[in-house]
């Protein structure tokens, strides 16, 4: 621990060292530590506009030399309090947001001001903002035909799921997550297979299964009604809803399970669309096959180009995350620090 200590600041010290013997018209360096590779992009997009004639930021992750990762590693960096203000730690809220202080790494993400977190359970939920997946559809196919709904699936899903959360969410506040873990939980709102143009009993079978889960845990818990309320109450004042619950669930889960499945299916369909009307207007044999292959050159990839949304600038999550990056570099005291 005391060792650590040293690295971080030793690591502070460099930073600011090294903002010091530069030009006072010369910009300020500011490190923002990342917990993975995907984080970087993510947290450019945030970090990027608040950039100017006196500061820039450089996005990394937590260790060049041993490839660390994770939120852990992370705030590893800051052991000891707030190290200086040449750096910052930004990371997936996680559970931390919802469990407001509970844990230590809670408090931790919550209340440290040089800490800064995606409000939303990760990245991966702000790259599957519902608003924003049919853009994603265009970029992958060029095709802008509107032939599924993902904000209204995305807000039956997250109905549909949404008491079961606060089951969730209660186990982790209270300490019975072994009894019911993330991966219980997320085990139960998969989705399974559905039809593109009849997405309905997909969201009806999933209604069913978070109903008996639902059950199970009133009878394994007969006296957690009111606390069950509380929990409820807590976790809407704090945004999130019944409507909105799929950006507050596991990221990787709604990335690999839900989301991503749907743009699959619907990305096939808007694909096929485009090669039927290329097939069926073109002239003659070499226009049909020179447009075909114009085409599928110009196709993206759908996971790929998912990881690349930054349609979540408009999410209220996100504004968020700006007001507190702003918040912090306009207090006096970063500067005398």
């Amino acid at each position: 621990m005391k060792g650590n200590r040293l690295k971080d600041n030793l690591n502070s010290r460099y930073f600011e060292a090294a903002n010091q013997l530069t030009s006072k018209r010369a910009r300020r360096r500011i490190v923002a530590y990342v917990e993975s590779y995907d984080d970087i992009y993510f947290w450019r997009t945030v970090l990027g506009r608040f950039e100017n004639d006196k500061r820039y930021f450089e996005v990394m992750l937590p260790s060049h030399q041993k490839l660390e990762r994770g939120k852990k590693s992370v705030l590893m960096n800051f052991i000891g309090g707030h190290v200086g203000p040449d750096m910052i730690a930004c990371v997936d809220a996680d559970y931390d947001y919802l469990l407001q202080g509970i844990t230590e790494q809670s408090r931790k993400v919550l209340e440290e001001a040089y800490v800064f977190h995606t409000y939303a359970y990760a990245i991966e939920n702000l790259q599957c903002y519902a608003p924003s997946l049919h853009d994603v559809c265009v970029a992958v196919t060029l095709n802008d035909h509107r032939i599924f709904d993902f904000d209204d699936y995305l807000r039956q899903y997250s109905e549909a799921v949404f008491p079961l959360f606060v089951w969730s969410v209660w186990a982790y506040r209270s300490g019975h997550y072994t009894e019911f873990s993330m991966s219980d939980f997320t085990r139960v709102i998969d989705p399974g297979g559905f039809n593109v143009f009849d997405p309905q009993p997909s969201i009806d079978n999933l209604r069913r299964k978070v109903a008996n889960k639902v059950r199970q845990l009133q009878h394994e818990y007969p006296d957690n009604k009111e606390e069950y309320l509380k929990v409820k109450e807590s976790i809407k004042a704090l945004g999130v809803t019944p409507q909105t619950t799929y950006l507050y669930i596991q990221g990787h889960h709604l990335f690999d399970n839900v989301v991503l499945p749907i743009l699959n299916k619907v990305c096939n369909r808007l694909r096929m669309e485009r090669q039927d009307e290329i097939a069926r207007t073109a002239l003659h044999h070499t226009q049909r096959r020179n447009e075909m292959s114009c085409y599928e050159h110009s196709l993206q990839d759908i996971r790929q180009m998912l990881k690349k949304n930054a349609g979540y600038q408009h999410a209220e999550q996100y504004r968020h995350i700006c007001h507190d990056v702003e918040q912090y570099f306009s207090e006096p005291i970063q500067n005398n620090q």
